[in-house]
């Protein structure tokens, strides 16, 4: 097991920005900073970069699940901090958005499936660091609020970018241009998150799920990763090209073998890759 929380490179462990552990297949990253709402300031969003370079470098790691300390997910941007730096906040904002921006890409280039477990509100650049994850499972509480309009700002950490994508874009702009509060129920019916449970019930269900999802063969769960992500811009013809090419991958495999086996005789898989 790795904890960032317990010994972080360069941080006191009081003030240790967000926590790793890696166990059986799954990797946590919980953003622990919830004096300051997990806010997702330049130190956080370095540490969260090495945290997943760290996941990105470990072979064991099936799933990841990350999610927030405290009553809020994460406020996105500190604006405790924009209100100290006002002559220089473009400059300061525009330094801390290359950390974030490069931490984002990180994250949603790894191979493995990531959860979000929303254990609380999501505002700003929480949004966008919430959506970049694959499966977003909400608690009933949690709810969303862009803020940017309301204090002159507009979106970053590829919140517009998200939105869009999954909400389309007239709904988009007019939750941005609102900055109104969007519960989990229209979350889900809009498409944000996947899963709405019970505040109490959040934990129980985002480990059942990351623990199904660490069964499955690693191979099939990165060509599910990569063909759903190319065919929000890819055409159809290259999509089919693309299933072959990941079916020809997967179908030379030991986990392939196996878990065609156990179907046919009608048990339960082992595959050799799994945790």
């Amino acid at each position: 097991m790795t904890n960032l929380g317990t010994a972080p490179e360069g941080f006191p462990v009081a003030e240790a920005p967000l926590v790793l552990t890696i166990e059986s297949g799954i990797a946590r990253l919980t953003l622990d900073r919830p004096d300051l709402g997990n806010a997702l300031t330049s130190e956080a969003s370095k540490k969260l970069g090495e945290a997943i370079d760290r996941i990105a470098a470990d072979p064991g790691v099936r799933v990841v699940v990350l999610t927030g300390n405290g009553k809020m997910f994460s406020a996105g941007g500190d604006i405790r901090e924009f209100v100290t730096t006002l002559d220089s906040l473009a400059d300061l904002i525009g330094d801390e958005l290359v950390h974030l921006n490069e931490t984002l890409l990180k994250l949603a280039a790894l191979p493995v499936p990531v959860i979000a477990a929303l254990n609380g509100p999501v505002a700003g650049g929480g949004i966008g660091l919430a959506l970049t994850a694959d499966v977003v499972i909400s608690a009933a509480s949690a709810r969303f609020r862009a803020g940017y309009a309301a204090i002159g700002l507009s979106p970053d950490a590829g919140t517009s970018y998200q939105l869009t994508r999954l909400m389309g874009p007239q709904r988009a702009k007019e939750f941005l241009f609102t900055n109104r509060f969007l519960d989990s129920a229209e979350a889900l019916a809009v498409g944000l998150v996947a899963k709405v449970v019970p505040d109490a019930d959040l934990v129980r269900e985002t480990d059942a799920m990351a623990r199904t999802i660490a069964a499955m063969p690693p191979g099939a769960l990165a060509a599910v990763k990569s063909l759903v992500n190319a065919a929000a811009t890819e055409s159809h013809a290259a999509i089919l090209a693309r299933e072959r090419e990941w079916m020809m991958v997967n179908a030379a495999t030991p986990d392939a073998r196996e878990g065609i086996r156990a179907f046919m005789e009608r048990r339960a898989p082992a595959f050799a890759a799994s945790v």
